[in-house]
């Protein structure tokens, strides 16, 4: 397991994270995963084995249980809470008051608390925002992002779902009045969606910020168990949870080249998904989850493999987005800015 700088901070984060959208199993939640407290216990011990520091869970996933099944798991298997950094979100709806959704100050203060309780902490190392929440001002989030890393009860603030301009106006608010910034991004990123190549990945380069990708088998569907000829897998959540959105004849032609290129490494086809994403300018950490220890140690395992230059562009070329204006106008212009 390798190690990276968490954006432009000192903390320290594994190459993998593991995401805990599996652990409950409530409601909604329960086509994703229904982990019980064992089974969780388990996969902890196993995430700590491979060398997995970061640990990633939100208030909504299956309505809080996943931040009490991690938080007791955490004292059942004697982890060390200082050897882990443990991220949880905010902005979901988490019940039926007026006041229990979204990013104002009254939320994400009364949300941190209950996060905190569920887990057992007294602090979590880094909270994302969710979500765009188009009622509350961009300013008073930040403003109360801030002033909840005051308080001790959280380390860092990052963001998930928000568009490159929204991310950028947080940034520059907090910047004019001293507080604390964005040092993340969670988002969306797999060979079947690349779209964050166009705004979200040139940001976090210039602003240094870190990058998570999550969904880096867009759902299970490019686990390999999905095939033009074989639509349903019959043992993943793809079958009863077609998320997120995917433009499945280009999917299958992308399966198609990771199996190829699994089998010259004698890898399955996810290792290679998982590798291509770990291999991206700008990946500081990639979001994986596993419902069992066989597929957490097969995740865990694509760390292994470095692709040849030739496989890469095999990958890439299968998987390309096409261009979009702006972009193709930007990429023409800079052409007579290059010094030969």
């Amino acid at each position: 397991m390798k190690y990276n700088f968490l954006g432009n901070t000192g903390l320290v984060v594994s190459e993998l994270c593991f995401g805990t959208m599996t652990f409950g199993g409530r409601g909604y939640w329960e086509a994703i995963g229904k982990i019980q407290q064992q089974e969780v216990n388990e996969l902890m011990k196993t995430v700590v084995d491979a060398g997995i520091n970061f640990i990633d869970t939100a208030n909504i996933y299956s309505y809080g249980e996943s931040e009490r099944l991690l938080g007791q798991s955490i004292i059942d298997t004697g982890i060390n809470r200082n050897d882990l950094v443990i991220a949880t979100k905010v902005r979901g709806r988490m019940g039926e008051g007026k006041n229990y959704v979204g990013l104002s100050r009254y939320h994400i203060f009364q949300s941190v608390d209950e996060s905190l309780h569920r887990l057992q902490l007294d602090h979590v190392d880094i909270l994302y925002v969710h979500g765009v929440d188009p009622k509350t001002p961009v300013e008073e989030t930040v403003r109360a992002l801030n002033d909840i890393v005051l308080t001790g009860k959280v380390r860092y603030v990052a963001v998930c779902n928000w568009p490159a301009w929204m991310v950028m106006k947080a940034i520059g608010i907090a910047e004019k009045h001293g507080w604390n910034k964005f040092i993340g991004l969670q988002y969306y990123y797999s060979l079947s969606s690349r779209d964050i190549e166009r705004e979200i990945l040139p940001l976090a380069k210039d602003q240094n910020l870190a990058l998570m990708p999550w969904s880096p088998l867009a759902g299970g569907f490019l686990s390999g168990k999905y095939t033009r000829h074989n639509e349903k897998a019959g043992d993943s959540r793809r079958d009863n949870f077609d998320f997120p959105p995917v433009n499945k004849p280009k999917a299958y032609d992308i399966i198609d080249v990771l199996i190829e290129v699994g089998k010259q490494y004698g890898v399955s086809a996810a290792q290679i998904a998982l590798a291509w994403v770990r291999l991206q300018p700008g990946v500081t950490s990639t979001i994986i989850g596993a419902k069992n220890v066989d597929q957490l140690n097969d995740n865990v395992n694509s760390t292994a493999i470095e692709l040849s230059a030739d496989d890469l562009a095999r990958i890439n070329e299968v998987s390309a987005l096409t261009k979009e204006y702006p972009g193709w106008m930007v990429e023409r212009q800079a052409a007579d800015r290059e010094i030969k």
